[in-house]
């Protein structure tokens, strides 16, 4: 009987996921849209951004799990917030939100966002120091 039941239940599955450098940090992408959202490990190191950016469709949030850093956030490169983030910090970023975060120290950020089709492209840099302007490149 108890095999019988088991057919009709899902099994768990284990991944291994590794880290990607970037030329802020690194990311681990521990979930990746097939589920309907994307889940993210993020490191930046001391004095790195992430480019100044915003998203068509996809909404995003972020917790603050070590460091320190800013949070640039409005809706215009031209009308910005700027906000210090500790740890046990969260932020929600809306679609069109533009947004950038620099560590002030080596920074460890969880961002978990929606998978809409063509996520991983769902991207406007606005300004980047690493050459990124006006790309979609990882």
């Amino acid at each position: 009987m108890t095999t019988h039941v088991a057919e009709h239940f899902p099994y768990a599955e284990i991944v291994r996921t590794l880290p990607v450098d970037k030329p802020w940090g690194s990311e681990v992408i521990f979930a990746t849209g097939e589920n309907a959202y994307v889940g993210k490990l993020i490191t930046v190191l001391a004095g790195h951004s992430l480019s100044l950016q915003y998203h068509e469709h996809k909404d995003e949030t972020i917790r603050m799990m070590t460091g320190e850093a800013l949070l640039e956030h409005g809706p215009s490169a031209d009308d910005l917030r700027r906000r210090v983030m500790y740890p046990g910090h969260t932020i929600h970023v809306p679609a069109h939100c533009v947004h950038r975060i620099t560590a002030i120290t080596d920074v460890l950020l969880v961002e978990v966002s929606t998978a809409a089709e063509g996520w991983r492209d769902d991207v406007v840099r606005l300004s980047d120091r690493y050459g990124r302007t006006g790309t979609t490149a990882p």
